[in-house]
């Protein structure tokens, strides 16, 4: 097992007032409910979250606010998550508090689900305080390249809930 490093323990404010922010939105053709079932769901997320390669829940559901997971990631990286905002259907957000790197000081996600005539409408926002060499050059260089990843994830992820999961 990897050495882990705590984070610092951040909350929901941490999401607006963040060194890095990064902020992605797609239009979605299924419910909120729909939505929510993917993203409860561990399997979904290594199939359209390109650097995530393995979740898994270590609270039992109910899912809800203190509920945690481990995730993997490419690179070596694993994130313990604790989640912050568990609003069935409209909101959920988390945050890691340990990570197999030293690199990151803190680190949190938020995902805001609206219906639409059409589906739904997701906000994912992605904020985070590097630490060490990653909170200089590397973010410096790294951010266009970042955004533009997330927002890909969103695409693949709207072409996983349309083409025809088994989650949807």
């Amino acid at each position: 097992m990897p050495k882990l490093h705590e984070c610092d323990r951040v909350d929901l404010d941490f999401i607006d007032t963040a060194p890095y922010r990064f902020v992605s939105t797609i239009d979605l053709t299924i419910t909120p409910e729909q939505l929510f079932d993917v993203l409860s769901d561990a399997q979904s997320w290594p199939q359209w979250a390109g650097v995530i390669t393995k979740v898994e829940w270590t609270s039992p559901p109910p899912f809800g606010v203190g509920t945690t997971r481990t995730v993997r990631m490419r690179g070596f990286i694993t994130g313990h998550e604790e989640f912050l905002a568990w609003e069935p259907f409209t909101h959920m957000a988390f945050r890691f508090n340990t990570a197999s790197t030293d690199a990151i000081a803190a680190f949190a996600e938020d995902y805001r689900v609206r219906e639409t005539a059409q589906g739904c409408h997701l906000t994912w926002v992605m904020a985070m305080k590097p630490r060490g060499l990653a909170a200089g050059v590397g973010m410096t260089i790294g951010r266009p390249v970042m955004s533009w990843l997330f927002q890909r994830y969103l695409h693949n992820l709207r072409r996983y809930t349309t083409v025809g999961s088994a989650s949807v």
